[in-house]
Parts: structure tokens; C-alpha cells; sequence
């Protein structure tokens, strides 16, 4: 009898847990613009790091944008991304925490999925060694990676080639930042393990990089 019940037990366990993937929300961002009247060379000349932001809330437009720049598909035959990827692996996954929730970032969909209604700023400011900037700024921008997907074939090597990757999406990000009239700050200080406990991460993804964006203040 206590066999039964415990089976039923999981059973239901693996129902809820299997239903509330199924039921995370998916939102379709707005088609990324390929074209505007700022050029590359005045975002390289004006990007600064900006660790003072105005309330304001980003627009869902804007924040497409700046995940389309990070990850976006730009090749739709081949599935190639806005930023190089050794052996076109993509061992990267985006994460967006805002007021509302935190958000993960679904390239070939370019779709935000819902993950938690939890505004995960201060938490996650605090694991940022209590960086105000984390806190403030309307959108943090958190780049993960899965080492495996490029270790598999480039071995240890693999590893630099996943940080040198982590380096052309930061950039795409605080260049598009600068063309929306934003600011950004790259951030490299923070408790491992604390993000990834507040992001709840799967086992093999470890963040790399905090970006903290919003209107300069």
C-alpha cells in the first residue's frame, strides 16, 4: 500500500512540475530594425560605462533589440547568430531580470520565456557584491554559458574560445545600448553561485556576465 502511494505521489509531482513548464508564458518580441541613422562609429565613440540609470522602463521593442544584438538569428537558412561562435556551437543562454520577473531569451523564436513573476534585482545586486547599478538599472542582462556544447568538440580549448564568445555578445549588447539612447555597464564581479541559485539555473550553465542597462541618468 505505501508503495502505491508513494508511486501515486511522484506521479502527481511529475504531473505539476511537467505542467508548469508547459504553462511558462512566451513572449514574441517585435521584429529587431536592421537599419538606423547612428552609425557603428559614433556607438564605439560614445560607449561609456554608466552605473547611474533612471527608473524608466525599457520598452519591449528595446529590449529585443538588445537580445537580438546579443543572440539574435541573422541567417535563418544556416541559423547563424548576431555574434561568432566557434564551430557556430552557440553554447550561450541569455537571461533578462526586471521588475516584473526574470525572462529567458529564445533565439530561433526571438521570444522572452517567463521564468519567475519575482523582481530578482536585489538579490541579485547583492550577489554583485552590492553593486547599486544591478539594482537600479531597469534591465539586467545576465550571459550563461554551457561549456560542454563547445568542449565536446574543441576540448579544453573550448573553454577560451567560450569566454573570447561571451566577449562579442557583451559588445554587440553595450554598442546597441548606446544606439537606443542607453547606457550600460559590464559587470564581472559576483558570487557564482549566488546567481545561479537566484536564477535557478540548469546544472550545466554557469553565468559569465552581468549587464546592467537603462536611460542615463
Amino acid at each position: 500500500m505505501r508503495r502505491f502511494v508513494a508511486i501515486i505521489i511522484i506521479g502527481i509531482i511529475f504531473i505539476i512540475t511537467e505542467g508548469a513548464v508547459c504553462m511558462r508564458e512566451k513572449i514574441s518580441l517585435p521584429k529587431p530594425s536592421t537599419d538606423s541613422d547612428i552609425s557603428l562609429e559614433y556607438t564605439i565613440e560614445k560607449r561609456r560605462s554608466v552605473r547611474r540609470f533612471k527608473r524608466d522602463d525599457l520598452t519591449l521593442k528595446q529590449i529585443g533589440q538588445l537580445l537580438w544584438a546579443a543572440q539574435g538569428i541573422t541567417d535563418k537558412r544556416r541559423g547563424f547568430r548576431a555574434a561568432p561562435s566557434a564551430g557556430a556551437l552557440y553554447p550561450m543562454e541569455l537571461y533578462v531580470v526586471k521588475k516584473d520577473g526574470l525572462y529567458h531569451y529564445l533565439p530561433q523564436s526571438h521570444q522572452i520565456e517567463r521564468l519567475r513573476d519575482k523582481d530578482l534585482r536585489r538579490e541579485l545586486s547583492k550577489a554583485a557584491l552590492g553593486q547599486k547599478c544591478v539594482l537600479d538599472a531597469p534591465v539586467d542582462i545576465i550571459i550563461c554559458a554551457v561549456f560542454e556544447r563547445v568542449t565536446s568538440k574543441y576540448g579544453r580549448r573550448g573553454i577560451r574560445y567560450t569566454h573570447i564568445e561571451a566577449g562579442h555578445i557583451a559588445q554587440n549588447i553595450h554598442l546597441q545600448a548606446v544606439s537606443l539612447g542607453l547606457g550600460s555597464v559590464p559587470i564581472g564581479a559576483f558570487l557564482d553561485e549566488e546567481v545561479i541559485n537566484i536564477l535557478n539555473l540548469p546544472e550545466k550553465e554557469k553565468p559569465l556576465y552581468i549587464i546592467a542597462v537603462g536611460y542615463p541618468e
